[in-house]
This record gives C-alpha cells, sequence and structure tokens, in this order.
C-alpha cells in the first residue's frame, strides 16, 4: 500500500477530476447499480496473523482454564446459557453497525479480544491482588468490597478498552469514527462478557442444579435485563477513541484514556448496586440504569443521523463531476432510498450485486471524508483510487445482472 507524504493540512479536499465519458454515461440514468464485496485489508495480514494468534492463544488458555474450574458439564451448561445475551448483545452491534458495516474480520477480533486476552488479563491479575490481600492480612470482606468497586471496573475496562485501541492502531482506515468505536467497543465487551456469564451461570447451576430458581434470577437479571451492561461501559472507550481519534494516533490514545474514566465510572456504579440486595437492585436499576441505557440509544441515534448525512455530503461531490448520477446518490446515501432500490433489487433478484454497490459507495463517501478533515496521512488518495475502481466494477456488474425483460 502506498502513503501519501503530504501533511493534513496541505491535503487537496478537492474531489478528483471530471469522470470520464463512458462513466458519465454509466452515471446518466436513473436506473440503481454495484457488484461483489471489496476485498479489504490487504496491507494487514501481517497484524491479523500476529494479532489473531495472540488471541487464539489467549482463548485457548481460557477455555483450558473454565474447563479445569468448571469441568465440561459446568462449561457448556454455562455456555448453553449465556449464548442467548450474546445473541442480543451482537444483534444490537448489527443494528448500530448496518450503515457502513466494519470488517467482519476486525469485529472476530475483537470479540476474541474480549473471550480472551480481556479475561486472561482480568484473571492473573485477579489472582495477584487476592495472594497479596491474604498475605498482607486484609479483611476478606474489605477485600471483596474493593475488588468489586474499584479492582474490577479498572482492571476489565483498561483489558477491554486495549482491545479497542489496537484496533485503531492497527486499522485506522477502518476507524472513521464515534459509530465505529461504539461498535468495536460493543464487540469486544461482548466476548468478555460471554466467558463471564459462562462463569456466573455455572456457578449457579453447581449450587443449585440447573433448573432452579437461583439459576433461573441470575439468568433473568444478566441475560434479560443487563446483557448490554459490559458494552454500555466499553462503547464509552470506543465512544472517545472514536472522537478524538480524527486527530491521529495520538488523538486516539487521548481518547482511549478519556474514555476508560466513564467507562470505569460506569462499571463501578453498576457493581456497587449488588451490595443494595436484589430489591434495591431492581428500584436503582429502574431509576439510574434504564435511563442512561435510553440515553445511550439515544446518542447512537444521532451519531448514525450524521453517518446518513456525511455520506450524501460526500458522494454529492463525486455526482458534481460525474462519477454518479443524482439519482444514485438518493439512491445509496438516504435510508428511504436504499430501502426503495433493495427492494428493486429483490425483486429482479440482484439483492447481493445491490448490496455490494451500496457497500462500495458507502466506503467511498467515508474514505472521502478521511480526505476532506484532514487524515491523509494514511495513504486515503490511494484509498479513493481504489474505492472509485470498486465502484464502479460494482456498477457494471449490477447492471450485467439485471435481467432483460
Amino acid at each position: 500500500m502506498s502513503f501519501d507524504a503530504r501533511s493534513p493540512e496541505n491535503a487537496d479536499p478537492r474531489p478528483p477530476g471530471s469522470a470520464p465519458t463512458e462513466v458519465r454515461a454509466q452515471a446518466a440514468p436513473p436506473q440503481p447499480v454495484l457488484a461483489e464485496p471489496p476485498r479489504r485489508g490487504g496491507s494487514l495480514i501481517g497484524w491479523a496473523i500476529a494479532g489473531f494468534g495472540v488471541v487464539g492463544v489467549a482463548v485457548v488458555a481460557v477455555v483450558g482454564y473454565l474447563l479445569l474450574a468448571l469441568g465440561p458439564g459446568l462449561l457448556i451448561s454455562g455456555a448453553i446459557l449465556a449464548l442467548a445475551p450474546l445473541v442480543i448483545v451482537l444483534l444490537g452491534v448489527r443494528w448500530i453497525d448496518r450503515w457502513e458495516p466494519e470488517p467482519r474480520a476486525l469485529l472476530a477480533f475483537g470479540f476474541l479480544w474480549g473471550a480472551g486476552v480481556s479475561i486472561a488479563v482480568t484473571l492473573l491479575i485477579d489472582v495477584g491482588i487476592q495472594l497479596a490481600a491474604y498475605a498482607s492480612g486484609t479483611d476478606p470482606d474489605a477485600s471483596d468490597l474493593l475488588g468489586g468497586i474499584v479492582q474490577a471496573p479498572v482492571v476489565e475496562e483498561t483489558a477491554k478498552g486495549l482491545g479497542v485501541l489496537l484496533i485503531f492502531l492497527v486499522a485506522r482506515r477502518f476507524f472513521d469514527g464515534p459509530v465505529d468505536g461504539i461498535v468495536y467497543a460493543a464487540v469486544v465487551a461482548a466476548g468478555f462478557a460471554f466467558t463471564e456469564n459462562i462463569l456466573y451461570f455455572a456457578d449457579s447451576i453447581s449450587y443449585s442444579g440447573f433448573v432452579s430458581a437461583d439459576v433461573g434470577l441470575t439468568f433473568f437479571v444478566r441475560g434479560i435485563l443487563s446483557p448490554f451492561a459490559h458494552a454500555m461501559f466499553t462503547s464509552m472507550t470506543g465512544l472517545f477513541i472514536g472522537l478524538w481519534g480524527r486527530r491521529g494516533a495520538a488523538g486516539g490514545f487521548a481518547g482511549f484514556l478519556l474514555g476508560l474514566v466513564p467507562a470505569m465510572l460506569l462499571h463501578a456504579v453498576w457493581n456497587a448496586l449488588a451490595l443494595l440486595g436484589i430489591g434495591g437492585w431492581f428500584v436503582v436499576y429502574l431509576v439510574v440504569q434504564v435511563p442512561l441505557f435510553s440515553a445511550a440509544i439515544v446518542l447512537i441515534l444521532r451519531l448514525r443521523a450524521q453517518e446518513v448525512r456525511l455520506t450524501a455530503e460526500r458522494l454529492a461531490e463525486y455526482a458534481a463531476v460525474g462519477w454518479l448520477s443524482p439519482q444514485e446518490v438518493q439512491a445509496l446515501a438516504t435510508p428511504a432510498g436504499r430501502r426503495h432500490v433493495l427492494e428493486w433489487a429483490r425483486a429482479n433478484r440482484v439483492a447481493p450485486q445491490m448490496h455490494a454497490y451500496i457497500r462500495a459507495a458507502t466506503a467511498l463517501a467515508f474514505t472521502r471524508q478521511r480526505i476532506v478533515s484532514g487524515r491523509d496521512d494514511i495513504g486515503t488518495r490511494h484509498d479513493e483510487r481504489r474505492d472509485l475502481d470498486r465502484l464502479l466494477a460494482a456498477r457494471q456488474a449490477l447492471n450485467a445482472a439485471v435481467p432483460v425483460r
């Protein structure tokens, strides 16, 4: 991959020159268009091998620990129950991420980081602190209290947040803003919560059996009422990395440090609720946690609306010089337009090609945004040329796939 050597302040924000005549001809009709999913991240293969190697080792180590600590029966039983909240969170992530989807490989890495590396770090530090507390004669009750309100928020949010920061530093081309930060943070948190839930559910099963009031209450609280708890905590870190990361790598690191503060505070408040007993927990849950969760949904909706507006603005610049038609911008860059063209595509049996067209256009819009916002220091001019080629190829593939009437 080539890199543009110009400094961000000297980056040329103008779109590429007028489109060639044949491209203008393709863009002229109001017919929707595009093709195969773009191949992303070729230059990241080395990092991917190393990254998946690390998280793979961590996952194997954690699974081995769970087998030794719980045994196969409790491990499988706990995992079955933990699947329910996991599915709920992943469906939520899919909803957040549907406008400009992130690469599946990065999402998988984030999940494995949470389920493996973050858990391994948390367990190792927990064992070390427990041994130190025992050796110093610290009161066990005081140690448990500090562990839940101080140690767990600090250690767990740092371990999870480092996974989000790593994705930002290594794959900045696919980290375009706060929505991306929330998505990556949520999948890291989903992996962490999945493994943690296995431990909680297995512990309940070991004391009272699989079918019991204790297991039912644990599942209701962790699986139904609060599946998004960890996702909401860690999303604060991802949000700030996405916001400050627009200023470069140093900004992303600063955002990581800033985002850890609300993430740890939310986590600490959540853990402190357990001290109130189940009745008090439900009251505070309704009075505090539900409004916070509602506010998080409102924030996500506003951020997604910004993404929609950004997509339309950037694609309009290409329409102004003939790479797209105004009808294509309307079809590709508005929710109503996408619904309309996808209905048309399904009716004509070209839905895969239409989805690929939309993905290619959205990727081009966000690459363009990096240029306009001064993030031209990470090869966006090269990416823009690549994305334009993919857009044209996708349009041609869609047109070729449309059945002749």
